[in-house]
């Protein structure tokens, strides 16, 4: 496993590690519990926190390890709420690039009537199950803990209405429409924040190349195999798209030309102009080429006949303010999915 992720990692589920050894400790030494199955799925440890925040260790059989998941509840829990599966870019939420630490995700979902459930790990994995282990990235099956393992296990310990959406941004932008195609009946509706819905073509290959193997010195082949080979094109939400038929899709992305976030005095630039550089100059390299997936794949979706809501921005680069605005955009849409309307009674007829 490289050492500097697997720092990261484990500071990132430091907090939720240690909390849960303090609560099971004592328990341990008053008697000795039963050792849990490590092929069965489970929640190890909840731990309740301030302002409606809990973290569930959750317990993955298919990649044998604990997966910490940051959970925010509704303030209102008293009737079942449907879930959020709000997914974290290329970091997967090892890192500083987070929902909750580049948005106004705490506030904005605060009066909110919906579970907001957020997996940390999986950098550089696109959250799907790889055919081998990675010596860099470890074991993946993030396919099988988002469709077969972690839903059921948040529907029994949230009690929810098991009514679920899923979105995500860049890298989880392609990964939360392979997961929707993965499970056609499990989300409701899929919202892919400039996400490249291209994987086994030229531009999609590179983009995964630079993701996988450049920043996260991973093996692509491990992923799907070659490129070129089978797995790419079975994992090509564009080639698949049909498979999306019955699921409300929401696609967002900017044509990478700066835009009214990319400015010095930007709350996330905070006035540091090489973050402003970078943002221009690599952000706006990056979310053109998303913006040319993201078309073809509004292409072949109408072509499919299948709905679709596209957000096309005229400017904007690949960074977190426009995928706030994004969510603030999409999320009153996708709240209706997730709560539909229920159907008027017929009216009786008079005499009757």
């Amino acid at each position: 496993m490289r050492e500097s992720w697997k720092r990261r990692s484990v500071m990132a589920a430091g907090a939720a590690v240690a909390a849960a050894v303090t609560l099971t400790a004592g328990a341990s030494m008053a008697s000795a519990a039963p050792t849990p199955n490590p092929a069965v799925s489970r929640i190890d440890t909840v731990i309740h926190e301030a302002n409606q925040h809990m973290t569930a260790v959750v317990w993955s059989a298919s990649m044998q390890r604990m997966i910490p998941v940051s959970i925010l509840r509704p303030r209102d829990t008293s009737k079942p709420r449907p879930t959020l599966y709000l997914l974290n870019g290329a970091g997967g939420g090892e890192d500083s690039a987070t929902w909750s630490a580049k948005t106004d995700y705490d506030k904005y979902f605060a009066d909110k009537n919906v579970n907001v459930v957020t997996p940390i790990g999986g950098a550089f994995s696109y959250y799907t199950d790889w055919q081998h282990d990675d010596p860099m990235l470890g074991r993946n099956k993030w396919t099988t803990f988002f469709t077969k393992e972690l839903p059921p296990l948040i529907d029994k310990e949230l009690k929810t209405t098991k009514v679920n959406a899923i979105a995500g941004i860049s890298m989880a932008g392609t990964s939360v429409l392979n997961l929707a195609i993965a499970a056609p009946k499990l989300y409701r509706a899929v919202a892919a924040y400039s996400g490249c819905a291209r994987t086994s073509d030229p531009l999609g290959q590179a983009y995964i190349r630079m993701v996988v193997a450049d920043r996260g010195q991973g093996n692509v082949n491990n992923m799907w195999g070659p490129p070129g080979s089978p797995g790419w094109a079975a994992n090509d939400p564009y080639l698949n798209a049909a498979k999306l038929r019955g699921t409300k899709v929401y696609m967002t992305s900017g044509t990478g030309l700066p835009g009214p976030y990319d400015r010095i005095d930007s709350p996330l630039i905070a006035g540091n102009p090489l973050t402003l550089a970078n943002q221009v100059v690599l952000g706006g390299l990056i979310e053109a080429a998303v913006n040319q997936c993201t078309q073809d794949m509004a292409s072949r979706l109408r072509h499919l006949r299948i709905p679709l809501t596209m957000v096309s921005r005229p400017t904007g680069t690949h960074s977190w303010s426009y995928w706030e605005s994004d969510l603030h955009r999409t999320w009153p849409m996708i709240s209706k999915d997730l709560n539909p309307a229920p159907a008027p009674k017929p009216k009786s007829r008079a005499g009757n």
